[in-house]
């Protein structure tokens, strides 16, 4: 974990580009894994709206004799905890906690369906509209996504897309949003079999499989495990806490979050796609 000051920043001049850790080898990058959602796609932005209701109501039923607003704390803190993990985690807490107040919890996999469907109805019209050609792909990535691909492209840099959403959802979405074509095969998600997938395991086998050395490993994450699971094999991990809202500034909570996992670098967003690339190349 990165004994930092969060609250110390430093920048490259003239540049929203935060430097966390300038001690990175740089210019040796061969092969960069992104995580998806928050990190290039927007579609699920919101997914925390859907998802910690949804626990709080099933706490509820339990009947604990807690308030709405401590059953609230308890699941946004498991829901925050995990996030960037496959969602099976998530709902295995739920179940626990279920559980520790004397109720009888459904199966996790069966919370995570409930969970699914519940976010379908709150993002199907974006899915849709993207499919359809009424909605612009352009408005549901992080800023500067596309340039940022056609840059690394232009690297001749082979490109992983690992996400904790389940896979079949991983493909559709970022076919829809035209990014799969920089991934080719190797698009990976969660499976139901969880234990089958983890994104350490996908990081692992890209070193392995490529007898890389840590600086030829390049992550973009807006969760603390990609960036945790970089740092393990010594890869550069930048943190990417865009506001999904606003995709202009930094997400506070989250740059704190990315900075203690290990974060080398911070970003709120690929606009300055240029600036990037020249420093991770060491072209500058």
């Amino acid at each position: 974990m990165n004994e930092i000051n969060a609250d110390t920043k430093r920048y490259l001049p003239n540049s929203q580009i935060e430097i966390i850790n300038d001690a990175i080898e740089r210019g040796h990058v061969r092969h960069v894994v992104f995580d998806f959602d928050g990190t290039l796609s927007l579609i699920r932005e919101g997914w925390q709206q859907v998802m910690i209701p949804m626990g709080v109501e099933i706490l509820l039923e339990t009947k604990s004799g807690e308030s709405e607003q401590e059953l609230y704390d308890v699941v946004n803190e498991f829901v925050t905890r995990l996030t960037g993990k496959q969602t099976i985690y998530q709902m295995i807490e739920l179940a626990n906690e279920v559980e520790k107040r004397g109720g009888k919890p459904k199966d996790a996999l069966e919370y995570k369906r409930m969970y699914l469907d519940r976010l379908w109805t709150r993002i199907k019209h974006r899915v849709e509209g993207l499919k359809n050609g009424v909605l612009d792909p352009i408005d549901f990535v992080v800023p500067g996504s596309y340039d940022l691909l056609e840059a690394l492209k232009e690297r001749g840099v082979t490109m992983y897309l690992a996400s904790g959403t389940d896979l079949p959802y991983v493909q559709d979405e970022s076919s829809v949003l035209n990014v799969s074509r920089y991934f080719g095969p190797h698009i990976y998600g969660a499976l139901d079999n969880y234990k089958d997938f983890s994104k350490r395991m996908i990081i692992q086998k890209i070193i392995k499989d490529n007898h890389l050395s840590g600086p030829q490993l390049l992550t973009f994450g807006d969760g603390y495990v990609e960036i945790e699971d970089t740092k393990v094999v010594d890869g550069i991990a930048v943190g990417v806490p865009t506001d999904e809202v606003g995709k202009i500034n930094v997400d506070e909570w989250k740059r704190n979050r990315l900075i203690q996992a290990g974060a080398d670098m911070i970003i709120p967003h690929y606009r300055e796609c240029d600036r990037l690339m020249a420093y991770l190349f060491n072209e500058e």
